[in-house]
């Protein structure tokens, strides 16, 4: 926790150093909103109040961003409308950026597109993009696994549909979850749940975790660890897991503000909005309650956070400087960023090399509360 503290000191230095900030453009941002990702939005708003709102535009995906491609079009598309735009930032990167992205390289070629945790494949986000970061989801596939290991597991469940194991980000990291967990004698088991995004809504997929959760850990013992691939379903996993005293190594969007706090019933008072070692403080304790510690874990520094501040921040640095369109990509930029702002701790590089050369992925440190 002493190296959390550190690291977050760090945070709010850079905060400070650059509140001053003034630009002579402008930054579209978009991201989650608060019912879909508060941690996202959050940190939008944390972004808007150090760049100031006349620099930063913050606007968000439609809570249906599948269905609901062209609303994402329409307001990235707002963006470049805007003269003083001259970098629009994506994060997550939802369905509806890479046509948005598309259509604005036809119109605005100037303008620095960035991308943050893809949910579209990153492969075609890529040929539009100048940069998209994201964490390593297929590292993070072993990652779980070993961190299940270290947890006690000797079961792992992954949940998920259908839809999201047709993208390949997901089914790789899916893969090397089960390699990692068939190498360290973890018994790995398929759930499909409900699609929250079909006609019986979010609510169907969380009735059906809440009530399959405590079957699987009646089946394979309370050693039992549990993934899930959609945001949708985590409140009520946390919850279940909770309740029957299993094991989770942590959400895909590992972070202490990622529906631990709703799950948890842990309230967060206005000054605490952010403060991921308070949070982690908070969890921790509800833990201790039914002796849980060493059985949950999150990301430091949370993922969201990281990448909409760091993608915010290099906007800056690229647009602020004497960049052209085809000097777009900086990694010694993106470096210098990302460790600023996680105090000099963190992993990146390339996704699949030459393949898609301006994707950059990172695994944080796991942290076991």
């Amino acid at each position: 926790m002493k190296r959390i503290v550190s690291m977050l000191l760090a945070l709010v230095m850079i905060g400070i150093s650059s509140s001053a900030f003034a630009a002579p453009f402008k930054i579209g941002l978009i991201t989650d909103t608060v019912t879909q990702g508060e941690e996202a939005y959050r940190t939008a708003e944390k972004v808007v109040a150090k760049y100031g709102s006349d620099v930063v535009i913050h606007r968000t995906f439609p809570d249906k961003a599948s269905s609901e491609q062209e609303t994402t079009i329409s307001t990235i598309m707002s963006f470049a409308a805007d003269p003083d735009v001259k970098v629009i930032v994506a994060a997550f990167a939802m369905e509806g950026t890479t046509a948005a992205y598309q259509k604005v390289r036809e119109v605005r070629p100037d303008i620095l597109l960035l991308g943050g945790a893809p949910t579209e494949d990153p492969a075609i986000l890529g040929e539009t993009s100048d940069l998209v970061v994201g964490p390593d989801f297929i590292g993070m596939g072993a990652e779980v696994a070993e961190t299940a290991k270290k947890m006690g597991a000797t079961t792992m469940v992954h949940y998920s549909f259908p839809r999201h194991m047709a993208n390949p980000i997901y089914l790789a990291r899916h893969d090397k979850m089960k390699e990692r967990c068939e190498a360290l004698g973890i018994t790995f088991i398929d759930g499909t749940t409900p699609d929250p995004m079909a006609e019986a809504g979010v609510s169907a997929t969380q009735q059906y975790i809440l009530e399959d959760v405590p079957r699987k850990v009646k089946q394979y013992g309370k050693n039992t660890a549990f993934f899930s691939t959609n945001v949708g379903m985590h409140e009520a996993l946390i919850k279940s897991i909770y309740n029957t005293g299993a094991i989770f190594p942590h959400p895909d969007t590992p972070s202490p503000f990622y529906c631990y706090p709703g799950a948890l019933g842990i309230e967060v008072p206005a000054d605490k909005i952010g403060n991921a070692e308070w949070m982690c403080e908070q969890i921790s304790a509800k833990l201790a309650e039914k002796k849980m510690n060493g059985r949950m874990g999150v990301w430091m520094p949370p993922a969201m956070p990281l990448i909409i501040e760091s993608l915010c921040e290099y906007g800056m640095r690229i647009a602020s400087g004497n960049y052209t369109p085809d000097q777009y990509l900086q990694p010694e930029i993106l470096n210098q960023v990302l460790k600023e702002y996680t105090n000099g701790r963190y992993s990146s590089s390339l996704y699949t090399g030459a393949d898609i050369p301006n994707y950059y992925v990172y695994i944080s440190e796991t942290v076991i509360l």
